[in-house]
């Protein structure tokens, strides 16, 4: 295994932390250490992680409960409330949810591992707020970076005293470095690096994502009017790759970490079932690393007289990173992702069109007018009826410049970017 050039920090806290962090284990040597669950913690921390994470998932299964669900949800979420953008203010008065997590860090959250940490003081990169709170109040000895996980991000992602703090943040644009200088960071700890996608779906000089998205765009586009529009721009694009295999169409449809909206999958392979079984389609359903999900689609796959492995796929696996594998490597013969608009956001970078389920969160209503302005996402209709839609947007191309579009516009080299200004080669 190759040495550690970073001290890589994640939390289990759904897989948006631990998404963002999966493209970084070759800096920290193939490991990352996880503040909710890391050697020598002590039995009041590992409690208090399993309690704060166990309560985010509840309340965000419990959302799908009529009107008393929305209102537990809204409660949650305005904790972690992102603010209208304009106009440019002072938004650096500290937050409940920030003051809730320093109360803790005073008892001694985290305060086992830094000492831990402090006999290799290298770089600290984390994907979580409170990770690197923890490392600053607990007089880490190395750099402290931060790396922001959604396309805005609330208070919470500064520190308490931003102005007096050295946290180093890595954001996905320059819009999130304008936010957190209206949260007090100081202009020099902002650097712009794009969110960090898997190297395997990437290539050195982009050559992998060039060559998926080649192939994306025939099924994309059937009726041949976006390459007719736009062919010089794609023979410019994609020189090279013109006698790639043919394969069905394929949706990914992957639900969110607390295991939301796993019944979206159910009803689209429901509705698709006819052309799956014509091995028109082909489905992917994320599972993630939840067993009872995976069970779930099981049923719903034999309910619907279809059979795994032809035409259906469940992508699953207990351990987190081995899921993160399995996902990427999936992702390369993807034409849509569908999703709701989460960390996952970021992967349209690869030339992926993004179907976007409703938002789940204040972040996620961002990510949302993310993927819009980039032009990489189409919300979903009913799904009821995707049999219908989903072969009209096929038919105008519009999938197809929803691809290209994110490609071109959206940051994908993010784990190089954030390697080479921590002075590390990959």
């Amino acid at each position: 295994m190759k040495k550690s050039a970073i001290n890589l920090v994640v939390a289990d806290m759904g897989y948006g932390h631990q998404r963002a962090a999966y493209p970084l284990l070759k800096l920290g040597g193939g490991l990352a250490i996880n503040i909710s669950d890391y050697q020598g913690m002590s039995a009041w921390e590992k409690k208090y992680w399993q309690e704060n994470l166990e309560s985010y998932e509840k309340i965000s299964r419990f959302k799908k409960v009529p009107l008393l669900g929305n209102l537990v949800f809204a409660v949650m979420d305005s904790l972690q409330k992102i603010q209208d953008f304009y106009p440019f203010r002072d938004l650096s008065s500290p937050t409940i949810q920030q003051k809730y997590f320093y109360e803790s860090i005073k008892r001694g959250l985290g305060k086992n591992l830094i000492e831990r940490l402090n006999k290799k003081p290298r770089p600290l990169v984390t994907t979580f707020f409170v990770a690197a709170y923890i490392a600053e109040y607990h007089n880490y000895a190395g750099d402290i970076y931060c790396v922001v996980c959604d396309a805005d991000a609330s208070r919470a992602w500064a520190a308490l005293k931003p102005k007096n703090s050295r946290i180093k943040f890595f954001v996905p644009s320059e819009k999130v470095k304008t936010r957190f200088l209206m949260y007090g960071v100081k202009p020099e700890n902002i650097i712009i690096s794009g969110f960090p996608l898997p190297l395997e779906n990437i290539g050195v000089k982009d050559e992998i994502a060039c060559r998926d998205l080649a192939q994306r765009i025939k099924n994309l586009d059937p009726s041949g009017l976006y390459q007719g529009k736009y062919g010089s721009l794609l023979n410019k694009l994609f020189s090279g790759y013109s006698n790639l295999p043919k394969r069905p169409l394929t949706i990914t449809y992957a639900v969110g970490g607390a295991g939301a909206q796993a019944e979206i999958g159910a009803i689209i392979i429901k509705r698709l079932a006819l052309k799956i079984k014509n091995k028109e389609i082909k489905v992917n359903l994320v599972a993630g690393a939840r067993a009872e999900v995976k069970k779930y689609f099981e049923k719903e796959i034999k309910i619907n007289g279809l059979k795994l492995g032809q035409g259906v796929e469940i992508i699953f696996s207990p351990k987190k990173d081995d899921y993160f594998k399995k996902f990427n490597s999936c992702l390369e013969k993807t034409d849509i992702l569908w999703t709701k608009p989460s960390e996952l956001s970021f992967y349209c970078a690869l030339g992926l069109p993004i179907i976007m389920s409703p938002p789940v969160g204040s972040q996620e209503v961002f990510n949302r007018e993310w993927l819009l302005t980039v032009g990489a996402g189409v919300d979903a209709y009913d799904a009821e009826y995707v049999n219908e839609w989903l072969i009209d947007l096929l038919k105008t191309g519009r999938l197809a410049r929803a691809a290209v579009d994110a490609f071109l516009n959206a940051e994908r080299r993010g784990t190089y970017n954030i390697a080479r200004s921590l002075g590390i080669s990959l």
